[in-house]
């Protein structure tokens, strides 16, 4: 009640909850650092041919091998092409197929082992049992094996380490599940008849995505690492592609004299890596409430 009596509606329960994931995220010097670098990312990939300033495919022989300077901030490959401008270009296919894979992965293996988890029995034993297998090997050299069998190219990695990630998402999403459908609101849904489907849209799902969520934003920077891997090996992007990975492949054979070639691609790779890590720790502590929201 207001000092004129006249009644003041209280704050809307989205502002108090913004409110209150704010104060933790500022009280983190390390999730502020992990936040800007994500969207800083972020931005880069919309606005890349604003901020690039040459096309990143454009050739000057005249100019191979420049060190960095003003006109190019980055110095130049072997052909004359401008490494500002690729490795701007190449956040969107280093980080946009680091995203694709992860959503793709989240979805499938979520999907998945929440039905896992709710149908129980002989198929649950299944697809747990086969989602062992893939977990024994080696998920890069997985990866690596399926990438080749495939073929080269941007689009068959994406896929090849898209597979490899769906296993560690099943166990996740099962084990939620689990420790869910014993809930008494499950079970007061099941003696009422509802389905598996039913269940898993509208009570097990919901209550299940804070960890995924904080696990695939853990995902991204090891999902970029073993994509821009493939792209090194020549599994991935393959050229005149402005991908991180094969670029650093490329400059490998001028590292002695062009030092500039493989750091700054190098750089990308692991500033963005460190900075979707930092994030994920930052909203993994402030989501699992057995730390306190620290």
């Amino acid at each position: 009640m207001a000092a004129d009596g006249i009644a003041t509606s209280p704050r809307p329960a989205s502002r108090l909850r913004m409110g209150r994931l704010w104060y933790r995220v500022k009280g983190s010097p390390l999730t502020l650092i992990g936040t800007a670098i994500a969207l800083l990312v972020l931005f880069v990939i919309m606005a890349a041919p604003l901020l690039a300033p040459y096309p990143p495919d454009k050739i000057s022989l005249s100019a191979r091998l420049a060190a960095p300077s003003l006109q190019h901030l980055f110095g130049t490959d072997e052909v004359g092409r401008d490494l500002f401008s690729r490795v701007l270009f190449g956040a969107r296919a280093s980080c946009g197929i680091a995203f694709a894979i992860v959503i793709i992965s989240t979805v499938i293996g979520s999907i998945i082992g929440c039905l896992s988890g709710v149908v129980g029995g002989i198929v649950d034993t299944a697809i747990m049992r086969l989602m062992d297998v893939f977990l024994a090997l080696p998920a890069l050299i997985l990866a690596m094996a399926l990438a080749a069998a495939l073929g080269p190219s941007l689009f068959n990695a994406m896929l090849a380490v898209a597979v490899v990630r769906v296993p560690a998402y099943v166990r996740l999403a099962r084990g939620q599940t689990l420790s869910l459908r014993n809930r008494t609101y499950v079970k007061a849904s099941r003696s009422f008849g509802a389905s598996p489907a039913y269940m898993l849209r509208w009570h097990i799902l919901p209550n299940a995505l804070s960890p995924i969520i904080v696990q695939a934003t853990l995902d991204l920077g090891g999902t970029i690492l073993t994509a821009a891997a493939l792209s090194f090996i020549g599994l991935g992007a393959q050229p005149p592609t402005s991908e991180w990975g094969s670029m650093v492949s490329s400059g490998r054979n001028y590292f002695l004299d062009q030092w500039w070639y493989v750091t700054f691609p190098g750089l990308a790779i692991l500033i963005s890596a460190m900075g979707f890590n930092l994030l994920g720790d930052g909203l993994r502590d402030m989501l699992d409430p057995r730390l306190g929201g620290r």
